[in-house]
């Protein structure tokens, strides 16, 4: 019988395989129960979609009158279908049958909906006949669904939207954003936690008091699991499959992972799969370096895209060089003037290879900085 891998990474993380977070469970469990608008901000692949699903399963649990809504935008391109998406979950998860939905759709959306339809071959799929030209004359009908539907039926909603930044992407995202707080900010049955990927655009609108979201909910930044926290974790789940990994060992793989769990679940499976009965130090870093080299056509057409002032940045990061605007750095590394650097900056936030992290310029990928390091700038090991 083929044995179940005990590491997760690339989906949704449940119970066992969820790592820590209980600060954060419990924070969040006491803003839903409390129906508390909250915003959820982290770089890539930390497991926001993975918690928000844990507290959320659990919550349903305990209440028979809580009704959850995930939503995800990553295909999302226009308001259009933004506004169509949202009406047809809010009626997906309010309804226990199509009658019911086509009911109420009909009490609610009669202006805008003159059918719904459902599909034979996936029986919770419903679709809405209703043109972009008539649906922009009358979208608070849409937004204001949610408040509705609880009032009438006693429920409690909590609308869970990921990529939330790509509303940014629409036609006219500031009157967007002005329009869904006008109206979300009434709610007092529903609360929304709102989430995503892209998390300078996240930050911008949430965090910058010119836009419409900001001060909208509690923010919360999610940090790394420390490495006391993985230990134990990694320890287990070799232990639960008949295998053994040692305190310093565990440590080596959220080490080379940088805590980022997406990395550490990824270098810990693999050092697993390698792992007769006792992991071995030449089981982690084979691990490491394989995931390395299978990331390497990834990591050369990434850098392909970037200048040479833009490389030379990075080295410049890489090296530990503190006064990036310096003459002698800029000089050294071929960035070009002071000024230059702040574009840069900017630049390589805006692709999701640097962050900002207590002030400091970071590396979202950590794999992708060792790649660059000792692949492609050659620093001696």
């Amino acid at each position: 019988m083929n044995q179940k891998i005990p590491f997760v990474f690339g989906r949704i993380t449940t119970s066992p395989d969820f790592t820590n977070r209980v600060n954060e469970i419990e924070l969040l469990k006491t803003n839903f129960r409390s129906l508390i608008n909250t915003i959820i901000i982290s770089p890539r692949r930390w497991g926001k979609s993975s918690l928000v699903t844990k507290v959320t399963h659990e919550l349903a649990e305990e209440s028979s009158n809580l009704r959850i809504c995930a939503i995800d935008l990553f295909n999302v391109r226009t308001e259009e279908e933004f506004y169509h998406l949202l009406a047809r979950e809010i009626l997906k998860v309010t309804s226990s049958k199509w009658e019911e939905a086509v009911k109420i759709a009909g009490e609610f959306l009669g202006r805008l909906v003159p059918r719904i339809t459902y599909s034979p071959d996936a029986q919770s799929d419903i679709s809405f006949g209703l043109g972009w030209d008539e649906l922009k004359k009358n979208v608070d009908d849409i937004l204001d669904l949610p408040q509705k539907i609880a009032t009438k039926k006693n429920l409690r909603i909590l609308i869970c939207i990921d990529e939330f930044q790509n509303i940014a992407e629409f036609g006219d995202p500031v009157e967007l954003q002005k329009k869904l707080r006008s109206h979300w900010q009434r709610h007092n049955l529903v609360a929304y936690c709102l989430y995503g990927s892209k998390r300078h655009m996240m930050m911008d609108v949430f965090t910058n008091a010119s836009m419409p979201f900001y001060k909208f909910g509690h923010l919360m930044f999610l940090q790394k699991i420390e490495t006391n926290d993985w230990i134990p974790f990694i320890r287990k789940r070799f232990g639960d499959t008949g295998k053994s990994v040692d305190d310093n060992l565990a440590g080596l793989i959220a080490s080379l992972g940088d805590n980022h769990p997406y990395y550490v679940q990824q270098l810990a499976q693999q050092a697993w799969l390698r792992t007769n009965k006792k992991c071995t130090k030449d089981d982690v870093t084979d691990a490491h370096e394989t995931l390395v080299d299978q990331l390497s056509l990834l990591f050369t057409g990434i850098t392909e895209t970037l200048t040479s002032p833009q490389l030379g940045l990075l080295k410049a990061l890489i090296a530990g060089e503190q006064q990036l605007s310096s003459q002698a750095t800029l000089n050294k590394y071929g960035i070009g003037t002071s000024g230059n650097v702040n574009r840069i900056r900017k630049s390589l936030t805006d692709k999701d290879i640097l962050d900002i992290a207590d002030d400091m310029l970071v590396f979202q990928d950590p794999l992708y900085r060792h790649w660059l390091k000792y692949r492609y700038f050659k620093f001696n090991s």
